[in-house]
């Protein structure tokens, strides 16, 4: 699969996103314990790591699910660790969560809509609808199907066009290929890049990491809560550590 690649990133001075010393978990477990990493507009950025690396907790944490204990969140010039999730929503950042954590007994449609719930521009979301949908031609088919009874592709296609719905500068996708045949996780892929090329910033977590790694710009590789690596994709593809831990290869 061909995609991003390892396109130069963009300056430092031209982060879209900026996570500098976030500590960050649940009660007294830190999750993540001082990271640092910037995303630039444009982008698509792969944190890979372990299970119980911090990834998640990283994606939680940005999104307001999570207060951070200690360290700073900049949006757009704008400091948001302390705001509130819906608001973080209407500045402009998406979660496709891990799990999908779609609306079971909602239909495909209504999951869609609830995707706008704070947009006031109604006939703009009938065309994003649209848009989402020429994405997604799969769920065009099930559009009064009711969620709960997608498959996993499905509902995992279903959660990342809900995200797109609140139409995001930057979407976070918490691992899309999760528990997918290799057929789908090929096309959720390429609508990631396509998503990525219609302007939209993309900070992934992935289990997969030569996926990611293939169409991500850069990468951070997170292990027990601290950022260990970070390069472009290429780099990281051929870093012996990566290549031994992550990828599989002797």
């Amino acid at each position: 699969m061909s995609g991003s690649g390892s396109g130069g990133a963009a300056a430092a001075s031209s982060a879209q996103l900026r996570l500098e010393g976030v500590v960050s978990g649940y009660g007294q477990i830190m999750g993540i314990k001082g990271i640092s990493l910037h995303v630039d507009s444009g982008e698509i950025v792969a944190l890979i790591g372990a299970n119980g690396a911090g990834k998640s907790t990283t994606l939680r944490t940005i999104s307001g699910l999570l207060r951070p204990r200690a360290g700073a969140i900049t949006f757009e010039g704008r400091r948001i660790e302390r705001v509130a999730p819906h608001r973080i929503v209407a500045m402009g950042i998406s979660h496709a969560p891990e799990g999908r954590a779609i609306f079971a007994r909602l239909s495909v449609l209504e999951n869609l809509r609830l995707g706008a719930y704070q947009r006031s521009d109604r006939s703009a979301i009938e065309d994003d609808i649209e848009r989402t949908l020429a994405l997604f031609p799969r769920l065009r088919e099930r559009l009064r199907q009711d969620g709960g009874t997608l498959s996993g592709g499905e509902q995992q296609m279903l959660a990342i066009a809900r995200a797109l719905m609140a139409r995001p500068r930057l979407l976070l996708l918490d691992e899309p290929s999760m528990g997918l045949a290799p057929v789908l996780v090929e096309t959720i892929f390429r609508t990631i890049i396509a998503i990525n090329g219609q302007g939209t910033t993309i900070l992934l977590v992935e289990q997969n990491a030569s996926l990611a790694l293939q169409i991500a710009h850069r990468g951070y590789v997170l292990e027990s809560g601290t950022v260990t690596l970070s390069a472009s994709a290429t780099d990281l593809r051929a870093s012996d550590e990566v290549r031994k831990t992550y990828l599989g290869e002797a």
